[in-house]
């Protein structure tokens, strides 16, 4: 067998975004889990307070999370009993919903942040120079909108 088949750089840098999320992963979840907040939970907070009028369609929330329809209607319905989100019907489409952030929900974020942009300054974006990070911005969004083009159904520069 080949030795440089497993030299490839290709898999270096899959091995090398692998382990940089796990542990990315691994520093941010005591701040989520701190403020009582999974990370899930987080995701969907953070992206429908950067959507439109605060709210995304059931169905693009879903896709933008990686999330099942019935996963996301259990993932809103457990915001809703705190409070953070309410489902709200679409008027001009009564099959549609969205889940909107409440005021609530954005009081809830707003404390997060503070926390959750220290940690992700401290163990990834503060690591980098700035033109690593805008090159790294403009590379991810590239693979993101290639590989996960529904990620950002329903929300503006994301």
């Amino acid at each position: 067998m080949d030795a440089d088949l497993f030299d490839d750089p290709r898999l270096t840098t899959m091995g090398l975004l692998f382990e940089a999320h796990e542990g990315l992963v691994a520093k941010l979840t005591p701040v989520w889990k701190a403020h009582g907040l999974s990370g899930l939970d987080m995701n969907a907070l953070m992206r429908l307070s950067r959507s439109p009028d605060r709210r995304l369609r059931m169905t693009d929330l879903a896709a933008q999370t990686a999330l099942s329809t019935s996963g996301v209607t259990r993932l809103v319905d457990r915001l809703a009993r705190y409070g953070l989100v309410e489902r709200a019907l679409d008027p001009g489409d009564r099959r549609s919903a969205y889940a909107v952030l409440t005021e609530s929900g954005a009081q809830r974020l707003a404390q997060v942040l503070p926390d959750y942009v220290a940690a992700v300054e401290r163990w990834f974006t503060g690591l980098l120079t700035p033109a690593q990070l805008d090159g790294l911005i403009g590379a991810l969004r590239i693979v993101r909108d290639t590989t996960n083009p529904e990620a950002t159904l329903g929300a503006e520069g994301q």
